[in-house]
């Protein structure tokens, strides 16, 4: 039976609840290497990120991380065998150690940021004096013609492409002050922003108020908050993922 893991906490960390199960309504164990622990379960024949999956994972990193701080792994982990686990814990103990006294009390909150498409192209048309006067003369000439809508359309379109790069620069600038450290998240994922901040427990109200600001500064950005996570973004790759481990579907709680 191969071994499914969620997450690493310290061999110190207050026990399990034991009303948790994991994927596949399977029994939690902790497997202990020295100053480190697993959190595991029995890995379940044919698993899939199915939506139950998925929340029975991040549940039970909510509750371990409610107790302390854990490394969260991605939806899907799994090894071998349990000593295959302790193996790695033993091997990379320190990588783990120091990731585990960064993260102490802090979380993660993730910002996806994209265009509310009638509020940008007001916003863009009054910030371009260019694309301005060629509607407006499109318009007094009873739409203008074919090549002058055909310019028009891409004068705009290499417009609001530019206020994409520039709003999100911004978005990301304007909150970092308010988190311990960022992660950006990769490009094609049909967001202007998608960004993942490390913030402090304890400053959560602080950085959700930063959040408010940039909403009310740029009204033309729909911006979505989802969060606290377990600080995915910042277990950092390689390293913090078991050897010998195969990451299946979405992340859980990646929203």
């Amino acid at each position: 039976m191969s071994t499914y893991v969620y997450g690493i906490i310290a061999s110190t960390h207050p026990a399990v609840p034991e009303h948790l199960s994991g994927v596949g309504e399977g029994p939690l164990r902790v497997l202990k290497a020295g100053d480190l622990a697993a959190v595991v379960s029995d890995a379940p024949e044919g698993l899939r990120p199915k939506r139950r999956e998925l929340l029975a994972h991040q549940n039970v990193l909510s509750e371990v991380g409610a107790e302390g701080c854990v490394l969260p792994m991605r939806f899907g982990s799994v090894a071998p065998d349990d000593n295959a686990v302790t193996d790695v814990l033993t091997e990379r103990a320190e990588h783990y150690k120091e990731r585990l006294r960064a993260l102490d009390g802090r979380v993660e909150y993730n910002v996806k940021a994209n265009h509310v498409e009638e509020a940008v192209l007001h916003h863009v048309m009054a910030a371009n004096p260019e694309v301005r006067a060629l509607a407006e003369a499109n318009r007094k000439a009873g739409g203008g013609s074919y090549d002058d809508k055909i310019r028009l359309g891409e004068m705009v379109a290499g417009a609001v492409r530019g206020q994409e790069a520039e709003d999100g620069a911004a978005v990301q600038r304007s909150l970092e002050p308010a988190a311990d450290a960022v992660s950006v998240g990769p490009e094609s994922t049909g967001w202007l922003a998608n960004v993942s901040f490390l913030v402090e427990r304890d400053a959560a109200a602080n950085f959700m108020a930063a959040v408010d600001r940039v909403r009310e500064a740029m009204p033309h950005l729909e911006v979505r908050l989802n969060g606290p996570l377990p600080p995915y973004s910042f277990v950092e790759p390689g390293p913090a993922e078991p050897a010998g481990t195969t990451a299946g579907g979405a992340d859980a709680g990646a929203g």
